[in-house]
């Protein structure tokens, strides 16, 4: 069973950054892409990033220039699987629910097999 535990998230001013987290229970970085989802109130759940098992990155045109993605086996240190999103530039339109989402690809929410509980931002203008 994987599971998905975000951390990270919070209250960031307008201009700000944040840096996101997501620890895997299990080693999946050998069998799953893995990134991040996210949903404003009122919308739909919609891509922001995404890494694959080879690194390969994809981001929203809405992040794209101010997020990066990284994800880390844990082999070095014999922790968790983890992914990071790190974004700057921040904006009130970037306030919402921020989900990691892994499977054997992520780039459309129907293809996601495990969804984290989701961790909230909010961006103060």
């Amino acid at each position: 069973q994987v599971q998905l535990v975000e951390s990270g998230g919070g209250l960031v001013q307008a201009g700000g950054s944040l840096r996101l987290s997501c620890a895997a229970s299990g080693s999946i970085s050998t069998l799953y892409d893995m990134g991040w989802y996210r949903q404003a109130p009122g919308k739909q759940r919609e891509l922001v990033a995404t890494i694959t098992r080879r690194g390969g990155t994809n981001f929203a045109d809405s992040v794209k220039g101010r997020a990066t993605i990284s994800r880390d086996n844990g082999k070095d240190t014999n922790a968790k699987d983890t992914v990071d999103l790190q974004m700057s530039s921040l904006s009130p339109e970037d306030t919402a629910v921020y989900y990691c989402a892994a499977g054997l690809t992520i780039a459309t929410i129907e293809r996601v097999l495990h969804w984290g509980k989701g961790t909230l931002v909010t961006v103060s203008s």
